[in-house]
């Protein structure tokens, strides 16, 4: 038998920590986040005796993550914080019946941001862990496999591994739960010849590119000639998707390219290819406002700047995708306010998808808890128009929104993977889960800059 996970408790089930998908530097905790993990842990302790539980049974609980996002509004409240916040009763701390909206509503959560990659070095993150993660101990339905920005003689992982998970899920009958991403970058040799096989062996859903990156460390504008011709292949392949990486930028090198200013103009050229902006332009950096068009800011605002000045409606074809940027904002609420809020305005309701970057973040459960709660305050609402957090938006935002970008019917999904072998494991698992609440991504420079090495 298997040693117990985190038997004392030590771990809280909402992960506010430093860890990056290795795509940025991490930042450290604020105050207010050092002060809401505190207060999580004093709950913690205080309402397991109450219970007469273990505080790691508690934590485990719907009333553990319920109590861990009312410590972080206590803590995000006595900080000026007051613009977002995560919508319990006090009471949610102890009774199960009202610490409910954490758990399953029943949403179709499509995630169309997934990592499978061994890291860091020697720290393996096989299939099993991935399925444990994404499948067993979260609420995720369905999940694109991305990848990360690298050239074709160094991938980290390959479009033969990420098809081996997609095999392995399928041996679970769980066929309609995993779809791929074909890497392309159109300005490194052979990556635009490549999307043929990526197309017609792998049967890629989508397109994922990293406009930052490139041969020199010179990345492109997807308005320049050849980004033009990834576009134009990508219709002419039938896979009109293209998910590019725009924000947490990877330094100061060709800084320019990971900023949005190309997302207006090419969604304009070309109306019947969708491009879905992965993490919407965030930067850790700036500190997310509501939008305005004289500030020029960096962040968010490049997209939302750029679809305007383009004349691109919400509702069009620009999709804004909340990988790594909720998680980050899941820190600071108020941030979080205006950034969802800003987005839903200049996107449109239908065009804001659920991404998570897990398992970078170990698994996205605690993401999906946070986000069901969340809420606009009314103040905010009313100042600058930002719509209120329906269980309908949420619904849209989870995976509604996505499965009509990749044309799979929600209900149809939902139907086939309710009597697959995954979620016939998941609900054996269900009677004694034993989430381990970890990430996997770096949480110090030193571990960031290490991880670039490949060390």
């Amino acid at each position: 038998m298997s040693a117990p996970t985190d038997p004392l408790g030590t771990r809280l089930p909402i992960k506010l920590d430093s860890t990056s998908n290795g795509e940025f530097v991490p930042v450290p905790l604020s105050p207010a986040n050092r002060e809401a993990n505190r207060l999580a842990h004093v709950a913690a302790e205080r309402n397991a005796k109450r219970l007469d539980i273990s505080k790691r049974s508690f934590l485990v609980s719907a009333c553990g993550a319920a109590s861990t996002l009312l410590a972080s509004n206590a803590a995000n409240a006595a900080a000026g914080r007051s613009g977002g916040f995560f919508d319990l009763p006090p009471e949610a701390a102890l009774e199960p019946q009202a610490a409910r909206s954490v758990a399953d509503q029943g949403e179709f959560i499509f995630d169309v941001q997934g990592h499978f990659i061994d890291t860091p070095k020697g720290n393996s993150k096989g299939p099993d862990v991935f399925i444990k993660d994404v499948f067993l101990d979260s609420d995720t339905d369905m999940m694109v496999l991305s990848f990360v920005p690298s050239r074709r003689d160094a991938e980290p992982v390959t479009i033969q591994a990420a098809d081996a998970v997609r095999k392995i899920v399928e041996k679970l009958e769980g066929t309609h739960r995993l779809l791929l991403h074909g890497r392309v970058n159109p300005n490194q040799p052979g990556d635009l010849e490549g999307m043929d096989e990526l197309a017609g062996r792998w049967g890629v859903s989508a397109w994922k590119t990293y406009t930052q990156y490139g041969p020199g460390g010179r990345g492109y504008f997807l308005t320049d000639d050849v980004g033009v011709r990834f576009v134009e292949k990508a219709r002419a392949l039938g896979v009109k998707v293209i998910c590019i990486h725009k924000g947490l930028p990877f330094g100061p090198r060709s800084y320019e390219h990971s900023q949005c200013a190309d997302i207006g103009p090419i969604a304009k050229r070309f109306p019947d290819v969708k491009f879905l902006i992965y993490h919407s332009g965030f930067v850790t950096a700036v500190r997310e406002e509501a939008y305005a068009p004289d500030a020029k800011r960096d962040g968010i605002d490049t997209l939302i700047r750029s679809l305007a000045e383009s004349g691109v409606k919400p509702g069009a074809n620009v999709y804004a995708e909340l990988g790594s940027t909720w998680r980050f904002l899941m820190r600071d609420p108020q941030q979080a306010a205006h950034a969802m809020g800003k987005l839903l305005k200049a996107c449109g309701e239908d065009n804001v998808v659920w991404g998570t970057d897990s398992i970078w973040y170990g698994s996205p459960q605690d993401q999906i808890q946070a986000f069901r709660t969340f809420q606009i305050s009314a103040e905010l609402r009313a100042q600058h128009g930002y719509p209120e957090i329906t269980p309908a938006l949420r619904a849209k935002i989870f995976g509604l929104n996505a499965a009509r970008v990749y044309g799979v019917s929600a209900a149809e999904v939902k139907k086939y993977i309710a009597r697959d072998k995954v979620a016939r494991e998941k609900a054996a698992y269900a009677e004694r889960p034993e989430p381990h609440f970890r990430t996997y991504g770096p949480k110090t420079r030193r571990a960031f800059l290490a991880s670039l090495r490949g060390t």
